[in-house]
């Protein structure tokens, strides 16, 4: 069980050194702020959708390692999902990271997403690992913006 957590853990450092999707979109049709007022992370979401397929999604913003790290292996799971397949991974993520810190959790199922399971037994940290999921939800509603960047 430990070289599953120091395999977690590494996971997490990797995604926060080296963050998959980070920047913005050329072109994006919907985007969302995230903002964690407790200990200060931000993320801004893009996303290009089109015929309801995640076409590509990119992230910036700063926080902590968990932040960054949650909304980089996001961004590598959401290409090319539909929007209702993004709808359920939000689900699942946000029940297990909410979950009884006792209760067991079917890791196979959750795939890279369960590197995130170790902070349900930290309360203050759940934001941390679903900020940029409940940012992504956000972008989802948001269909009538269409940014072009210059």
């Amino acid at each position: 069980m430990n070289a599953l957590k120091e395999l977690y853990q590494q996971t997490i450092l990797d995604h926060n050194k080296n963050p998959r999707n980070f920047g913005e979109l050329e072109v994006c049709n919907h985007c969302a702020e995230g903002h964690n007022p407790l200990c200060g992370d931000h993320i801004d979401v893009f996303m290009n959708i089109e015929n309801d397929i995640i076409v590509d999604v990119k992230f910036k913003g700063a926080g902590c390692a968990i932040s960054k790290a949650s909304a980089s292996i996001m961004t590598t799971i959401l290409k090319g999902k539909r929007i209702e397949e993004a709808r359920r991974l939000f689900e699942s993520f946000h029940d297990a990271v909410t979950s009884d810190p006792n209760s067991t959790i079917d890791e196979m199922n959750l795939g890279k997403l369960a590197v995130f399971c170790g902070v349900r037994e930290f309360p203050a940290r759940v934001k941390c690992a679903s900020l940029a999921w409940h940012t992504m939800i956000n972008a989802l509603a948001n269909e009538e913006l269409l940014m072009v960047k210059a």
